[in-house]
């Protein structure tokens, strides 16, 4: 924690600096704070039926400010956090902060931040909230615990009662604002994706004259096994063959760049499912259903043991088509219902290959298709400006916290 100390030490100097413009102090937390470490309860005293303290345990339970409904209790309690103590999480991630709003027992992923009558509980509640990159630590160095000690010497910016009160009241201003900004274009993209996935619903549930009945085995093409790929893949390998992991199918289209990269000796063994560019990579392991289309980059690459890659016989099946077919509602359900698994979900081969497909015409395939394509990329650009406008707000928000404890609002 040496290297966060002497930021701290810096930052220090920083509110110090204010403080000789608007009169602030530069105080250690634990000057104006109280602050207890949690500690976990025995395992044998939990429970779901809302039996004795409420218990949370770590960031997991937190909301946007407040923490969320308890979900766990026990009977035996150890350390208790109060009604609008702050609670910090204390092992990664480190830093994040929210309020108890009701009394709790707190496990050793958390500690309660207690504040004084002098210090108001919002005022430090966002200057924690701004501090969290300096707690967790610069340059991707992100700690992976930091203890009591070091919570109580963390430095405050200190402001009279009534300037701290002045402050949260601009900042809560702001922020609603913000909030509200950020809720508008996230019920746009709400409804952009809604629309989507009613047509797409709409598409494979009222069939038309000409459709068939077919299991995905009867229309893979002729060279397509529908086999599971690399099921030991190794490690980095320069210059390797690229290799497709289910973590990759975060997009409609998969890239070369940032694949894994693997021996090629590996892959010997594994030929079946070589990609040719163009396959639908189905993901069977973890988030089974998830799809992509691999790219004609990705010409002799190959996937690990958590992808299945499609190639349609063309006579019977569009890929472009293939893509929402596999995509909507009735083949999704059927994939959910065939999963199985606790620790790692997954669906079989067997199951997979027996998964019905409602297909139209090739011509009615390219109709629907470019329909579907149209809504996607129009979806696609939604939340891409969702993205945009979040990272926008939030960079707002960092500098309007900069400027409240920097004696600049």
């Amino acid at each position: 924690m040496k290297a966060m100390q002497n930021r701290e030490r810096e930052s220090a100097g920083q509110h110090q600096g204010a403080a000789m413009k608007k009169g602030w102090q530069t105080k250690t937390l634990g000057d104006v704070c109280a602050v207890i470490a949690g500690q976990s309860p025995e395992g044998k005293f939990y429970n779901a039926d809302g039996k004795g303290m409420p218990f949370y345990q770590g960031k997991k339970d937190f909301g946007d400010k407040f923490i969320e409904a308890p979900t766990t209790w026990t009977t035996q309690t150890t350390k208790i956090a109060k009604e609008g103590d702050i609670l910090m999480s204390v092992r990664a991630p480190v830093g994040p902060v929210n309020f108890a709003t009701d009394e709790v027992c707190i496990g050793r992923g958390l500690a309660a931040i207690r504040s004084s009558d002098e210090l108001n509980r919002n005022f430090l509640f966002y200057q924690l909230w701004h501090l969290q990159p300096e707690i967790a630590g610069r340059e991707g160095a992100v700690f992976a615990s930091i203890n009591k000690a070091e919570i109580e010497a963390l430095p405050i910016a200190y402001a009279p009662l009534a300037e701290q009160q002045r402050i949260v009241g601009l900042l809560d201003e702001a922020f609603e604002g913000l909030a509200t900004a950020k809720a508008n274009a996230e019920k746009n993209l709400q409804n952009a994706r809604a629309l989507f996935e009613s047509h797409l619903q709409s598409v494979f549930t009222q069939r038309g004259p000409g459709w068939l009945a077919k299991r995905l085995e009867d229309i893979a093409d002729a060279d397509c096994s529908l086999s599971y790929g690399i099921v030991q893949p190794g490690e980095e390998f320069d210059e390797g063959m690229p290799i497709v992991r289910p973590t990759d199918l975060t997009s409609k289209v998969i890239r070369l760049t940032g694949l894994k990269r693997i021996d090629p000796k590996l892959a010997e063994g594994y030929k079946r499912t070589t990609l040719q560019g163009g396959e639908l990579l189905l993901c069977v392991r973890g988030s089974t259903g998830v799809i992509s289309i691999a790219s004609t980059e990705l010409v002799g690459a190959n996937v690990t043991r958590g992808i299945v890659p499609i190639r349609f016989n063309r006579s019977l099946l569009l890929s472009e088509f293939g893509f929402h077919l596999l995509s909507g509602g009735p083949v999704q359900r059927q994939i959910r219902e065939k999963t199985y698994g606790t620790a790692l979900m997954q669906i079989n081969i067997r199951d997979l290959r027996l998964i019905s497909l409602s297909i139209p015409p090739l011509n009615e395939q390219r109709a629907i298709a470019a329909k579907l394509d149209s809504l996607y990329e129009e979806t696609q650009r939604l939340a891409r400006l969702y993205e945009r406008k979040c990272a926008a707000l939030e960079a707002l928000k960092r500098s309007l916290l900069h400027q409240a404890f920097s004696g600049e609002l």
